[in-house]
């Protein structure tokens, strides 16, 4: 930023100087070839050829060329002063325009803070304009700037009403007790997740314990099918169901 401002100083400084030469230059010209018109100085003299062409009188039109030339260019100053001033309004204008932004932003956050207790129009503009007079980082602004900053201080206070700082602080606790509050059933819902997963692992796990279980007791009932035949015992298998008949000894 301090490099532009260098910059465009240093560009309008070139420009008003051009000018003044311009202005300059133009004027003695004119003021010389009049001069010599009449007779009180020397007309330039130089002799030019182009070509075939051979102009022994070429000094007076050069002079009287060049004279016109120069004054044709001051035409141009009218427009080039309206520029020239249009930018130095432009600039001042935003300048003021910062300087009413900087104001306002002072006063619109004093009036959420409830410094402003006037209740009419008129005592609501006159009580933030001494507000801003008194601030000690506006004391170079123009009395201009900070009517403008008050009365647009005045014209949005239903704005620093309805977001003053006490209501902005509960929405605030509010949004910060929701957080806080999504925030511990986002635990609960982890803790759940982690007990789910232990409980269908455990789950498995049973089932893959009574399994071998169940094989365990299949592979039992078939050892004892060919062990008890061989003590007297008669296995009868009904619907898988199975009954065991009483033991009869060889002696009986």
């Amino acid at each position: 930023m301090p490099m532009i401002s260098i910059f465009r100083t240093a560009h309008r400084s070139m420009h008003a100087l051009s000018f003044v030469a311009l202005a300059l230059l133009a004027i003695a010209a004119f003021a010389y070839t009049v001069a010599s018109a009449s007779g009180y100085a020397p007309w330039l003299t130089f002799e030019a050829q182009v070509g075939e062409w051979f102009f022994p009188e070429a000094g007076p039109v050069a002079q009287i060329a060049l004279t016109s030339i120069l004054v044709a260019l001051m035409f141009f100053a009218p427009s080039t002063t309206r520029i020239m001033a249009l930018e130095n309004s432009h600039r001042r204008f935003n300048l003021s325009m910062n300087d009413v932004a900087r104001a306002y932003h002072y006063c619109h956050t004093a009036d959420r803070a409830g410094v402003f207790t006037m209740s009419s129009e008129f005592d609501q503009v006159r009580e933030r304009l001494a507000y801003l007079r008194d601030h000690p980082d506006l004391e170079q602004l123009e009395p201009e700037v900070m009517e403008v900053a008050a009365q647009m201080s005045q014209q949005s206070r239903h704005l620093a009403e309805t977001y003053n700082d006490q209501k902005v602080a509960r929405a605030r606790e509010f949004l910060e007790q929701r957080q806080a509050e999504a925030e511990r059933q986002q635990e609960k819902i982890v803790e759940a997740l982690h007990a789910c997963r232990e409980i269908k692992r455990w789950r498995e796990q049973v089932e893959v314990e009574e399994a071998v279980v169940a094989s365990q007791l299949a592979q039992l009932e078939e050892q004892l099918e060919l062990c008890l035949p061989d003590l007297g015992i008669t296995v009868v298998r009904d619907d898988d169901n199975v009954t065991r008949m009483p033991m009869q000894h060889a002696a009986e």
